[in-house]
């Protein structure tokens, strides 16, 4: 079959860097090709060459592109336009970015419609309606008079791929479409892009770094490091043997179920590419280099139906190349350090001239729980349900609604908060918004431990030094700003900061979501070595349930505002007995097949906690729901080990 999409020797610059050098690759109609690597490989810089979308200073100083007939490079920008949202289409990672926030998602598809099928008035409104309704959008005549701040995130994304089907594309590229959203939702769109691949006959520039995706959806795979094509194969021999070293530390870094060891990471980062790089570009972190590789560019080999860039092909030692390190566990004594009892955060809505209060959002309604030191308590859900709520509210950072916390055998008291603040600490989601891009890394640390007055002033300084020596940091970090950092090393300063008052809980806010798998293997073996070298306790908030199963001893699932089960991570995540729990679990993308296992697709999304349903909050979604469910909350069902549910049809009534 006649490739729609050829790649050859593609090279593109930004100023003196490199950003893709030299890469070649096709995509046939009907088919996904998947670009898969770390942040800074050049996977996106890859796709945005193919749509001539380029940043300032960036340009196309070599190769070859031709979609079907037609030279890419080759046409005037007037041309471009047509076949940029045309015959060629992308879907962008972040949609609340690429998305116009002051017109409606009519108007936005609509301006797609008039441009490339020359629709306009009622014609482009109903075509619009039609692209909604195609990539599932619930109630789509309504949704295209809205704003997409006013949407979800899984709508958002649904609404930019209706965007890109306007002009009726051949080729869809996807640049990490599903990174930030939940696995349930995850998995919808990744359902609606199968579907329209297969109903359309599109080809599909698949672009992520997230393993089990690929494993999913993908026909072939191009592995991609420093600007280059490092392997490339069929999907089901390349998971099968990964040929190339980098390949293959990929694969070891993945959290995997019911392994306690330290995960595989890749030292050093990915090299600047705006110097001479000589040979291998992978060399300075690969452990089977030898001495050619690092003078000696490798070029392609071809291995086992594979192509494969590197010296070593077919010599590599067989099995894992994960580093095994016994975990030490530390001791806990049975009284929890942390008991949560009936916690509750309502937000009031006002309105009007006095800001007249007419309704409570419900964010977090009857949570209890409760952590041990030495232990980690994972709380997981979709985004929305209340899950970081519970968080700040334990720091009284925001001011529950009712509700008793006790840390330490002392009540948190809106009183004495900030004394016992020192006990407990959180490290947010994204470090770059949380530093302080104006002062130095030891400022930063510094500034927690002189508020709270910890230790003598005189030692402070050496003692970040050695907490920055412990979290991983080079000797010179606490002289620099936090621009200066990776993502990964920047995680690394904001536990460092977390640290710096000698916490016993330290409360993780999705540490690791928006990072590499080689990244986050860094996070999460820093994590555990913390845990047992200090015996800190964990809340762990997240909606990957793979870190869950490697980092976690507990499990909370919460689902809008209260948790509807929990129990050792183990019984809650291999045998779980709520629905919406075994959705959670079905939705997350593995790469080994689950046999006998499909995902549990949920209908609609989470409701409103303005107005949340009667009943089991879950029954609107639920495909077990009796009519018990819709008229009556149920009550905690045990089933023994700690392991316990909310459930009318796990109870029997329903």
């Amino acid at each position: 079959m006649k490739p729609l999409l050829v790649v050859r020797d593609l090279v593109t610059e930004i100023g003196v860097a490199r950003v893709v050098d030299g890469v070649s690759f096709h995509v046939v109609a009907g088919e996904t090709y998947a670009l898969l690597g770390e942040s800074g490989c050049g996977k996106s810089m890859t796709a945005l060459s193919l749509m001539r979308l380029l940043p300032d200073g960036g340009r196309i100083a070599s190769g070859d592109v031709r979609l079907g007939e037609t030279d890419v490079l080759a046409l005037p920008e007037r041309d471009m336009r047509r076949v940029r949202g045309g015959r060629m289409a992308m879907v962008f990672q972040e949609p609340m970015l690429a998305l116009n926030p002051v017109l409606k998602v009519g108007d936005q598809i609509g301006e797609t419609l008039a441009l490339h099928q020359d629709l306009g008035g009622q014609a482009a409104r109903d075509a619009a309606r039609a692209l909604l309704d195609a990539v599932g959008v619930p109630d789509a005549a309504r949704r295209l008079d809205t704003y997409p701040f006013e949407l979800s995130g899984g709508l958002r994304q649904r609404v930019m791929i209706a965007m890109a089907l306007a002009g009726e594309p051949g080729l869809l590229i996807a640049d990490e479409p599903t990174t930030a959203l939940d696995v349930t939702i995850q998995a919808q769109v990744l359902d609606v892009l199968r579907r329209l691949r297969a109903e359309r006959r599109m080809g599909m520039l698949l672009i992520t770094h997230d393993l089990g995706v690929v494993a999913e959806n993908a026909d072939r795979v191009g592995v991609m490091y420093a600007g280059e094509l490092v392997e490339e194969g069929a999907r089901d021999a390349f998971f099968a043997t990964p040929q190339h070293p980098y390949s293959r530390m990929l694969f070891e870094a993945l959290p995997r179920p019911g392994d306690g060891g330290r995960l595989a990471t890749i030292a050093g980062q990915v090299p600047r590419l705006d110097g001479t790089l000589r040979g291998c570009r992978f060399a300075p972190r690969c452990p089977f280099a030898i001495a050619r590789c690092r003078t000696e560019p490798p070029g392609w080999q071809d291995f086992g139906g594979q192509r494969v860039r590197c010296h070593l092909v077919g010599t590599l030692p067989a099995g894992s190349v994960r580093e095994r390190v016994p975990h030490i566990v530390a001791e806990h004594v049975p009284q929890p350090l942390l008991q949560v009892e009936g916690l509750k955060v309502h937000f009031p809505i006002r309105r009007g001239f006095i800001q007249r209060t007419v309704g409570h959002v419900r964010a977090v309604d009857d949570v209890s729980l409760a952590i041990e030191a030495g232990r980690t308590l994972a709380l997981v859900g979709e985004s929305g349900c209340g899950k970081t709520t519970v968080g700040k509210a334990l720091l009284r950072l925001i001011e529950p609604a009712a509700g008793t916390i006790v840390l330490g055998g002392e009540t948190v008291t809106a009183k004495n908060a900030s004394t016992l603040r020192r006990q407990a600490q959180m490290v947010f989601q994204d470090p770059f918004s949380s530093l302080n891009p104006r002062m130095r890394v030891m400022d930063i640390l510094l500034e927690g431990m002189d508020a709270l007055g910890v230790g003598a002033a005189v030692a402070r300084r050496d003692a970040v030094t050695r907490l920055l020596r412990q979290v991983g940091l080079p000797d010179d970090a606490g002289g620099r700003y936090p621009h200066a950092f990776s993502g990964g090393q920047r995680q690394r300063i904001a536990i460092a900061r977390a640290l710096a008052v000698s916490p016993r809980l330290v409360i993780c806010d999705e540490p690791t979501s928006a990072l590499d798998v080689s990244v986050q293997a860094q996070i999460l073996n820093l994590l555990k070595d913390l845990q047992g070298e200090l015996g800190l306790a964990y809340l762990f908030i997240t909606h990957n349930l793979a870190v869950v199963e490697y980092l976690a001893h507990d499990v909370a699932v919460m689902y809008l505002g209260r948790i509807v089960e929990q129990g050792p991570a183990a019984g809650v995540l291999r045998a779980p007995r709520h629905p919406y729990t075994q959705a959670l679990v079905s939705a997350v993308p593995r790469i080994e097949p689950q046999i006998g296992q499909g995902v549990i697709r949920l209908a609609g999304d989470q409701p409103s906690p303005l107005d949340p349903p009667t009943g089991c909050p879950f029954h609107p979604r639920c495909p077990q729901a009796g009519a018990v469910c819709r008229q009556t909350y149920p009550g905690q069902t045990e089933l023994g080990g700690g392991h316990w549910v909310r459930c009318h049809w796990v109870a029997g009534q329903a």
